[in-house]
């Protein structure tokens, strides 16, 4: 069990950083002190006194990230209830179906999301709140939720005469052991289920995140991953909430042309990203100038080459604001040849591993000791790992782990809970891997997509793909089986094609190299067939990998 209590270290972070700016809506100019933060969880404290919410209660949470996204959150958590985040890419019928599920008695949404939702699919739910400005959307037959919104402002100066001050901060008593999350995954394989999460879940990737110097009191931070997602919650959100750091929710699609600008304008002191982030970044603004006639020249001659690596590598942090200590890659594997290429400039980066199901890091390495092809050290003192396999060293096998930071089950499914833990407690990953003698991971890919060649090799789609995406002309592609053989259904980068004045009946035949190119690159048994070009961009997940169920009888 970890020391420190969850809910205790945010009743003291409010109290040591009052007036320091806890929260800004960065497309909005909205901005919240930690006592401006505190005064409002309280008005909802009171909210939630007078109907009648108990400690264990649900409240769903879902819209576009903002100040007040996260200022229910902690009301909730810190009231006793259990906060259900729903990530807004969800469809409506699944929505309806997690508040549904979770039992949620309260929802806090956002104007646009409410106008997709039926009320009479989620009947049992109370009331309906505005992420804009919390005012009450619905409440059910018979419930008086609006009219006491009205007598909201006498109640709280009644309860505290002389103003909500830091004296009065003083959260609920809630063991580490008690649910306080239910995290619904995004999931790649079909339908959601509900992680549940406890204080000593969070408390351990809290505290642990607090042990490596990376985010201090007063630090800025750029939120622009979606908080419902558990990676973004407890890195964007929790542990800076935790140190007394400033949030900047970038509240808008992060394309790099808006990111830049941000990062440029917040220069953030840590950055966390996606690797589609950081591949789109490289494909924009290093590629070109690598593929100058130029620079191609000069990278072949030594001592000259570190230097351009260098102005390369300065120009890179400047872009991204030029004061963090670290980019941390998470939530998908990032494409080998931007791994290589990063590293070889000396780029501060590191790539991590976790899983909702442990809320979510399993493994991280400082951008000092990474390796290129892993994704760190399994957390000393909180996490354990092993592979399912004769020699975890050498020969893939299932990666397993168990430790302070593993859920306590999925809400209300003991068929799927029970699946998804071995007969001695570990919980199974799904991903595949072999560890080294300092139990730093290497993934290799999921078992679910893992295909089975006729000779008996296994293969492992992602890493035919991350070839196929760095060929010429190539956005993103998904390998799949058919017949024995295996297909390469792409996307074509568009943007480069109509660039370079390439025709776009030009493209099959563009492809047919391609083929041959891929074929050289990876092993006999790993040879495409054939390249397919496929009209969109492949439906993801909102951590961006690609559903691949969607797409396996194309």
């Amino acid at each position: 069990m970890i020391k420190e209590n969850f809910i205790k270290i945010y009743e003291d972070s409010f109290k040591a950083n009052w007036d320091l700016p806890a929260l800004t809506d960065y497309s909005k100019g909205i901005s919240f002190s930690f006592g401006e933060v505190a005064t409002e969880i309280a008005r909802i404290h009171i909210l939630f006194e007078e109907c009648q919410i108990r400690r264990g209660d649900k409240i769903a949470l879902i819209g576009k990230d903002n100040s007040r996204w996260c200022i229910t959150y902690m009301a909730a958590v810190t009231y006793g209830a259990i906060i259900v985040p729903i990530l807004q890419d969800f469809n409506p019928n699944d929505v309806h179906h997690i508040i549904n599920h979770s039992e949620s008695v309260f929802l806090f949404t956002s104007d646009r999301i409410w106008d997709t939702l039926e009320e009479e699919k989620i009947a049992n739910i109370r009331g309906v709140f505005s992420l804009t400005d919390f005012r009450c959307l619905h409440q059910r037959d018979g419930e008086s939720i609006q009219k006491l919104l009205k007598t909201l402002d006498s109640k709280m100066a009644h309860k505290y005469p002389k103003g909500y001050s830091i004296e009065h901060i003083k959260y609920a008593d809630l063991d580490n052991e008690k649910v306080v999350l239910l995290n619904y995954t995004s999931g790649t394989t079909g339908f959601s289920k509900g992680v549940m999460l406890t204080g000593n879940n969070l408390a351990g990737n809290v505290t642990y995140a607090k042990t490596l110097g990376l985010m201090f009191k007063g630090d800025r931070e750029l939120c622009f991953l979606p908080l419902a997602h558990a990676y973004s919650c407890t890195f964007n959100f929790l542990v800076p909430m935790a140190v007394g750091a400033h949030v900047f929710l970038l509240g808008k699609t992060p394309t790099p042309k808006i990111l830049l600008t941000a990062f440029e304008e917040v220069k953030p002191n840590l950055i966390l990203t996606v690797p589609l982030i950081l591949e789109k970044i490289y494909k924009k603004m290093i590629l070109p100038q690598l593929n100058k006639r130029t620079v191609k020249l000069a990278l072949n001659i030594p001592l000259l080459d570190n230097r351009i690596y260098a102005q390369i590598r300065k120009k890179l942090i400047d872009a991204m604001g030029g004061r963090f200590k670290e980019v941390i890659v998470g939530g998908a594997a990032m494409n080998q040849e931007v791994t290589d290429f990063l590293y070889k400039i000396k780029f501060p980066f590191t790539i991590g591993y976790g899983m909702t199901e442990c809320g979510p890091l399993i493994s991280y390495d400082s951008n000092e000791a990474f390796i290129p092809g892993s994704c760190g050290k399994v957390l000393n003192g909180i996490m354990d790992v092993r592979i399912d396999s004769e020699d975890p060293y050498n020969q893939v096998g299932e990666i397993q782990v168990r430790g302070e930071n593993v859920m306590k089950g999925y809400y209300k499914n003991d068929e799927a809970t029970n699946a998804v833990f071995t007969q001695d407690g570990w919980l199974k990953t799904g991903d595949l891997g072999t560890i080294d003698v300092e139990k730093r991971i290497y993934i290799r890919g999921r078992s679910k997509t893992m295909i089975l060649s006729s000779s008996g090799q296994n293969i492992f789609p992602e890493e035919i793909e991350a070839k196929l995406n760095n060929l010429p002309y190539i956005m993103e592609s998904l390998v799949i089986e058919r017949d024995g053989k295996l297909i390469a259904l792409v996307y074509p980068d568009y943007d480069t094609v109509d660039g370079t004045g390439i025709m776009h009946t030009d493209l099959p035949l563009i492809m047919q190299q391609n083929l041959v190119e891929i074929n050289k690159l990876v092993a006999p048994y790993e040879k495409v067939a054939s390249i397919q070009l496929y009209p969109t961009e492949f439906e993801k997940t909102p951590k961006k990998s690609i559903k691949r169920y969607l797409y396996s009888n194309f």
